[in-house]
């Protein structure tokens, strides 16, 4: 792990997610920008002398030495080193989960793309609410066609966290909203993409077009508190999202709602142990995580039994447990099995870089539509 030092919020729940099933042991660390802190926190975890580096370049070198190298580099540092690192690993021959944003640009984001097809290595990105059992199994029912052809998805992402203006001067919100800092965007950047890559993860369709009205609530923010994109997915599907910092009252605010010519589906990563299902003319169901008879996807991603809730490192887990099958289906040399292949990609980073550009183009040109396509994949 590089980042995800003392205090890091996201740091524990990869700790905790990638060594659930036992299939990936915690080696290796390069913690905090402060040398001495990250050797010191990284011993106080159980990681041996020399393998608690400094920083990310010396763990680079140590581990590139090593016949026990490490198997997989868990990027959580701030956003603007992300593609530094990740690049440099990829290119040594490591397998990397990134955390999100993947990049800064739209650029970096395809050279990671082709660095990583050129090494034939795993470069994820951590999309980790993709990882939840009922959201697998929505992806398993729109793949079978339980909905028939997807006519209008829609997502939100909106907590009411930075709606204190008594804040603008907090350190950990201020730098959210400074461009300098965050890029072109902030509350899509840090949270919309999370509900846009949630409406391509189900629906199996790719964001292709997008319209956006983007705001600052609090007057003092450059970059935006709130917005509303209008999308088009290449499988003809309609997408709306809100995204919001200032909806005072909402607390995570991930939630998906799919609609379909058969029937409806709508799931909240603050319920995540029921997936609302309504047929076509039917009745309502509840569909209960952990239920016999779902999908072999949900199935794969449960480990209490139902009744009994999982949380967001259960969730980080199946992505790591996707990893382990992958890295060890290529040690192996045999196919990865179909109901594990479903890891974000590095491709999933390029295309949420490309729509926040997007969102940024069309929001400052009062809500035009825009390609959402990144250059290499239009």
């Amino acid at each position: 792990m590089i980042g995800g030092g003392e205090g890091s919020q996201i740091g524990p729940a990869h700790r905790l997610g990638s060594g659930l099933d036992g299939l990936f042991e915690f080696t290796a660390g390069a913690l905090d920008h402060r040398p001495e802190a990250g050797r010191s926190y990284g011993q106080q975890l159980g990681l041996a002398a020399d393998r608690s580096y400094g920083d990310w370049r010396e763990m680079l070198e140590g581990e590139s030495a090593r016949e026990d190298r490490v198997d997989l580099v868990t990027v959580a540092t701030p956003n603007s080193t992300h593609f530094e690192i990740t690049k440099a690993y990829l290119e040594a021959g490591f397998h990397v989960l990134c955390e999100k944003p993947m990049t800064m640009t739209v650029d970096e984001g395809e050279q990671i793309v082709r660095i990583a097809q050129e090494n034939k290595r795993i470069c994820a990105v951590n999309y980790g609410y993709t990882g939840y059992s009922l959201v697998r199994h929505m992806r398993a029912m729109v793949a079978r066609g339980d909905l028939g052809k997807i006519r209008l998805v829609n997502a939100e992402f909106a907590h009411g966290h930075h709606a204190d203006a008594a804040d603008a001067d907090n350190p950990r919100v201020r730098w959210r909203y400074d461009p300098a800092q965050a890029g072109v965007s902030a509350q899509f950047a840090d949270c919309g993409i999370h509900a846009l890559h949630m409406a391509s993860f189900v629906t199996g369709q790719e964001v292709t077009k997008l319209s956006a009205d983007i705001v600052s609530c609090i007057a003092s923010r450059e970059l935006e508190d709130d917005a509303m994109v209008n999308f088009r997915m290449d499988g003809g599907t309609v997408g709306r999202l809100w995204t919001s910092s200032i909806a005072i009252g909402r607390q995570h605010g991930l939630s998906i709602q799919v609609f379909g010519e058969k029937g409806g589906l709508r799931w909240s990563q603050e319920q995540p142990n029921q997936l609302y299902w309504m047929p076509l003319n039917q009745r309502l169901q509840i569909i209960e995580r952990g239920e016999t008879n779902l999908s072999p996807e949900a199935d794969r991603a449960t480990r209490v039994t139902i009744g009994h809730a999982e949380g967001m490192p259960l969730a980080f887990a199946n992505i790591y447990k996707d990893l382990a099958e992958a890295i060890r289906a290529e040690k192996e040399t045999r196919p990865t099995d179909p109901a594990a292949d479903l890891y974000p990609r590095a491709t999933d980073g390029l295309r949420s870089m490309a729509a926040v550009v997007a969102v940024a183009k069309s929001g400052a040109a009062g809500g035009e539509w825009v390609d959402a396509r990144p250059p290499m994949f239009r």
